[in-house]
């Protein structure tokens, strides 16, 4: 099954219809925009004379039947595709930067041999990730534009969103209405100038339903490691989140009083940021798999 770029939505909510339905089990193929929905194309283009309103599409959403609040959404992220350029943009009183940002510039990256072309003496590797995916908020909240992250999932701007990775998201409407865009070439930590490599392309997911099982916030598994991630309105408060939702996960799982597992956490687990830019901040606590092989430790 394929949902192409045209089905986008700018907010995340209980209210929008699904662009597909699949059953749990399947795959489907997500064809994405970019995040400024491809209307910059050329460096002469400048980020404020573009449509606002439709930054950050992503495209969906997806109901996958037998999904219902309560349950969580297992999303595999097979392969990422990514087009033969990106974009960035530097902008005045925009960004962690702007003191630095006197007028407005856009950049477009080349992507050629596996690498995104910053200038002829500066090429990055790739690290394809997915910038916005998310499922529905609940018939009770309200709609929450894709540009910003919150339980739901959304603009979480979290470079282990990528290929190999498994996401967890819980469900709060039925079908899950799942979505996702904003793809990056390459991106930090932090995002500190508002923007990655932005580029269009397309991802292959495949997507279950654990049944019964709830939580509060996404998590990120990948082979080595598993991840909270949280967004608030500081970082401080993200952090915050994010760690008390691994205290949390581990509690469930391993055989230690609350002390010891905070001091074990104080030595296995770090704590990173996402980004730092987007109307609400996000982070992220790692744990790594191999300090508690021992436990075999699942979702």
């Amino acid at each position: 099954m394929r949902i192409g770029s045209k089905n986008v939505v700018y907010s995340m909510s209980a209210e929008n219809k699904p662009a597909a339905s699949c059953k749990p089990g399947e795959t489907v193929v997500f064809e994405t925009q970019d995040c400024f929905s491809n209307q910059i194309q050329t460096e002469d283009v400048l980020f404020e004379t573009t449509d606002w309103d439709t930054v950050n599409p992503a495209t969906g959403p997806l109901e996958i039947e037998g999904a219902e609040p309560g349950d969580t959404l297992k999303v595999e992220i097979k392969k990422m595709n990514l087009n033969d350029h990106g974009v960035m943009v530097a902008v005045p009183e925009m960004g962690f930067l702007n003191n630095f940002i006197e007028e407005s510039e856009t950049k477009i990256i080349p992507i050629e041999q596996n690498k995104a072309v910053f200038s002829d003496k500066i090429k990055i590797d790739l690290n394809p990730m997915i910038g916005v995916i998310g499922c529905s908020p609940g018939k009770d909240e309200e709609a929450v534009p894709c540009g910003t992250p919150a339980s739901h999932g959304g603009n979480m701007d979290t470079k282990v969103i990528t290929e190999g990775s498994t996401l967890y998201f819980p469900v709060k409407v039925s079908g899950a209405m799942l979505a996702m865009g904003d793809l990056h070439a390459a991106m930090g930590d932090g995002e500190v100038v508002i923007s990655g490599v932005e580029i269009a392309g397309e991802v292959t997911v495949k997507v279950d339903v654990i049944k019964g099982k709830e939580i509060t916030d996404p998590m990120v598994e990948r082979n080595d490691a598993f991840y909270t991630i949280a967004s608030g309105p500081t970082l401080d408060a993200a952090a915050k989140k994010a760690a008390d939702n691994m205290f949390t996960f581990l509690k469930q799982r391993l055989d230690l009083e609350n002390n010891e597992l905070a001091m074990l956490m104080s030595v296995i687990c770090d704590l990173q940021v996402s980004q730092v830019v987007d109307p609400e901040k996000t982070a992220r606590m790692r744990v790594d798999k191999k300090a508690l092989a021992e436990y075999n430790i699942q979702f």
